[in-house]
């Protein structure tokens, strides 16, 4: 009896089991779909990989160009325009060998300059020193960050802990909505409004400067900062607020010793991709800065960044050449910065994330 009732079940359960749970039913739109995603990423890794090489590629040959001879007055050099080929050029009398260069004067290779303090790439010897421009980014990116970040973090803490409902409903969107702001438009108000009123307020001589850079940077890295570390805010379990709100603790005790070390690296994940945004920012700073390789600590100084150096230089330097290169170069260097920040964001920061809120469930 025992027998026959488990075989009728079983082939119930046989008959009663749909025909797609034993043979799985081939479907065009599924499998289009999935060759097409693969294909979308496969070609987005692709992309990156070329441009690296290709940006390299370009800056290579900096480091293998011999040494730049010295050139003379090119006033010193006839110039002839239309010049018909069947009839022989007259030959200067007196200044075609002053125009020749001496073979004995001596060079300088390109690559020997890169680490000295003088970027004059337009000389009888150019000079490409990447330390003021280093030093202006440097000063650009910090007076962002310490005016960003703290702004950033109080007010996703404001929004996520102290604002009622319809309050955060109205701070977030118009926060996010200074994301949507192109670049320029952000640079041309630095560059006519804060500037001026910056000036008369602290009374530095320089208008534009690394102080009014770093601000006005400061305000396009503002949104990102605040999104990140908002949603990390609001992502710390609801049982931790609650648990300091029942032990008596005060809404600041909450926030501050409570809710925010707990949301810690994705805080410091705002922070660090807010960092690569104003790295690098090239309007911005090419606009509000002041755009002079200075090598002074002073940030009420004019200065010039590595982004900025890159937009204003490029359209105009010879194809190939060093200057070129060079420029290049400060891509390549720009580009390992900026791909550096986001792995170390995506891959520490992120399993730091996981690691901390799965071992407190």
């Amino acid at each position: 009896m025992k027998e026959m009732i488990s075989a009728g079940t079983g082939a119930g359960s046989m008959m009663g089991r749909p025909a797609s749970f034993s043979r799985k039913r081939f479907r065009f739109s599924d499998w289009f779909a999935e060759k097409f995603i693969k294909f979308i990423a496969f070609m987005s890794i692709a992309l990156v990989a070329l441009i690296f090489i290709f940006v390299f590629r370009e800056a290579s040959p900096v480091f293998r160009m011999d040494a730049v001879k010295k050139v003379v007055d090119q006033s010193l050099v006839p110039e002839v325009y239309g010049a018909v080929p069947d009839q022989p050029v007259a030959e200067a009398p007196n200044h075609q060998e002053a125009s020749a260069p001496d073979p004995a004067t001596p060079g300088i290779k390109p690559s020997s300059t890169l680490l000295s303090r003088e970027w004059m790439p337009v000389s009888d010897e150019p000079r490409y020193g990447l330390i003021p421009l280093f030093l202006g980014t440097l000063k650009v990116t910090v007076i962002a960050l310490l005016f960003a970040a703290p702004v950033a973090i109080l007010a996703a803490i404001y929004t996520s802990m102290f604002a009622r409902p319809g309050v955060r409903e109205f701070i977030k969107p118009l926060v996010e909505l200074l994301a949507g702001f192109p670049s320029v438009v952000i640079g041309f108000f630095a560059l006519m409004v804060l500037a001026s009123i910056l000036q008369n307020l602290f009374g530095y001589a320089s208008r534009l400067n690394a102080f009014v850079g770093g601000i006005a940077m400061g305000l396009a890295a503002l949104p990102v900062i605040y999104t990140l570390t908002e949603d990390a805010l609001t992502a710390v379990p609801k049982t931790y607020s609650e648990a300091s709100l029942g032990l008596g603790a005060s809404k600041r005790q909450t926030a501050f010793h409570v809710v925010l070390p707990a949301a810690v690296p994705g805080v410091f994940a705002a922070v660090i991709l807010g960092l690569g945004r104003i790295f690098g920012e090239t309007m911005i700073a090419l606009m509000a800065t002041g755009n002079a390789a200075l090598t002074s600590l002073n940030p009420f100084e004019s200065v010039r960044t590595l982004s900025a150096t890159i937009g204003a230089e490029m359209a105009e330097v010879v194809f190939g050449g060093t200057h070129y290169g060079v420029l290049f170069l400060i891509g390549s260097l720009l580009f390992i910065f900026t791909f550096l920040l986001n792995a170390v964001s995506e891959f520490y920061i992120k399993n730091l994330v996981v690691r901390k809120y799965q071992s407190r469930k």
